[in-house]
């Protein structure tokens, strides 16, 4: 007799729980090891290569860098998680007795569905509390080739503009509105495209009604090949901080509500918001992703063990799953360049892999 209760039992769903997370857990403590591992050889040399760099900057580099992994892997883990529990619940027959007892296929899978979840709402949260933070840290330390980065607010690194002919960068951008403070920057004078003047210096601060005060001033004239040596001067004119704010708007180091709030002001301005727009859903999309691993993986849990296909079930749910992950990355790509409205660019890979993992549920069990 089939048992039509969403949970036809309480001991059977904890243990399913249970297994699940345990293993997905362990799944996610060795692949961040082995990654950061992997990430601290190759930025070690040019960490310790900053005179004052030492073992104490290792120490928080890889501080920064795991919540990233996390929040990029964790979906990873969850459908190697599932896999490996799969299996062994297949091989040890238990989800032939769940059969047996007159559970369905989705009978089965729904306590992991109830458990991502409740790991899709903690990575949504881990992401806007935590992984913003250290990314935009992360990048601006980067940026600034891993030299001691002022402890503030809102530091953004390696931000370009566009005013008129001239390109500005700055290395650095620290503080808001009068407080801005642009460090290491570089205004390339152009006129008709042709450079006109290079300037260079060390700070940049805006001065109300007079543009910016520039510190430590190094100027090529390209017309009379001539290097020039100023301690301040004035340039900048007509830019404003704001301008700055919204130069660089990089969805992996703002969240969702100031990501939403910039996507705002760049419309305004009228610039393109192709790509905040597409990172503004994929935030919401990309926890909920959690949610299909359990049923792309599905089927590796059921088929006879002694059919001798255990193996090749288990790679078609891996297949299912990494086809998930690229669909999904070249999907933002192309929502970034404008190719995919910004809601089918995070979305569609989602609903498309919800449909394809049910199909096979369904024909194959159900």
């Amino acid at each position: 007799m089939i048992n039509l209760g969403f949970f036809p039992s309480r001991r059977l769903a904890l243990y399913m729980v249970r297994l699940f997370l345990t293993r997905t857990l362990a799944v996610l403590l060795a692949l961040i090891l082995v990654l950061e591992t992997l990430d601290l050889l190759g930025e070690a040399g040019k960490i310790l290569a900053v005179p004052g760099n030492g073992d104490a900057a290792l120490w928080h580099y890889a501080a920064l860098r795991i919540p990233l992994l996390v929040s990029r892997f964790l979906p990873f883990s969850v459908l190697l998680g599932t896999l490996i529990a799969f299996v062994s619940l297949n091989q040890n027959s238990e989800v032939v007795a769940m059969k047996a007892a007159g559970l369905s296929a989705h009978q089965i899978l729904a306590p992991l569905i109830v458990a991502s979840i409740g790991i899709a709402a903690a990575l949504f949260a881990f992401n806007e509390g935590v992984v913003v933070n250290s990314a935009r840290v992360v990048n601006a330390w980067s940026d600034n080739d891993y030299k001691p980065i002022p402890p503030a607010s809102g530091v953004f690194g390696n931000v370009w503009l566009l005013k008129g002919d001239d390109l500005i960068r700055a290395a650095m951008v620290t503080g808001r509105g009068a407080s801005m403070t642009l460090h290491q920057v570089t205004i390339y004078d152009r006129s008709g495209g042709v450079l006109q003047r290079v300037i260079n210096a060390d700070r940049a601060s805006p001065v109300p009604g007079k543009g910016w005060s520039l510190s430590n001033v190094r100027t090529y004239d390209a017309n009379q090949n001539v290097v020039r040596h100023f301690a301040a001067m004035e340039g900048l004119r007509g830019v404003t901080p704001e301008q700055f704010t919204i130069a660089k708007v990089d969805p992996t180091e703002l969240d969702y509500w100031t990501l939403k709030r910039r996507t705002a002001e760049l419309e305004a301005a009228g610039r393109p918001t192709d790509e905040a727009r597409a990172g503004l859903a994929h935030k919401l999309s990309q926890p909920l992703s959690i949610l299909l691993m359990p049923l792309l993986a599905a089927v590796a849990a059921f088929g006879l063990a002694r059919s001798g296909q255990v193996l090749v079930r288990a790679s078609l749910g891996m297949a299912l799953g990494f086809a998930y992950f690229v669909a999904d990355n070249f999907s933002l790509a192309m929502g970034n360049a404008g190719a995919y409205p910004p809601m089918v660019a995070a979305w569609a890979p989602f609903f498309l892999f919800l449909l394809i993992g049910e199909t096979v549920l369904v024909r194959t069990e159900e």
